[in-house]
């Protein structure tokens, strides 16, 4: 994820090669948790970008947020196509460990296929 400020969006990158550029809309949620929403679609193969036709996919609505009770994370995600419905969701937890490493010393198998700037 990037934050575009020529598109002033979070801009998300998925697929193993991140070949699908996702714009994400970020708001407070009525829980009071992270609410993500996903919005325009494009394509992008070597210097080629084309904006991906939403009847092929589907919005995406996120809402994290942290449960006192629990002592945990919470996740819920649901995910729409206009014309279909619903496609996928799921509900969850996690926990978070902050480890402190230095730029260097990211290992490669988690950084991105491609860096390269896309606005």
């Amino acid at each position: 994820m990037i934050y575009s400020e020529k598109r002033r969006k979070i801009i998300d990158y998925l697929g193993t090669h991140q070949h699908l550029a996702v714009e994400i809309d970020m708001f407070v949620a009525e829980n009071g948790g992270m609410g993500l929403r996903s919005g325009k679609q494009f394509f992008y193969e070597g210097i080629l970008g084309v904006r991906f036709p939403m009847i092929f996919s589907g919005y995406a609505d996120v809402c994290e947020w942290y449960d006192d009770e629990k002592g945990k994370f919470q996740i819920s995600v649901q995910v729409k196509n206009k014309f279909f419905g619903p496609l996928f969701g799921y509900r969850g937890s996690f926990n978070v460990e902050y480890v402190p490493i230095d730029t260097g010393d990211i290992p490669q198998h988690v950084k991105p296929v491609r860096e390269e700037s896309r606005e």
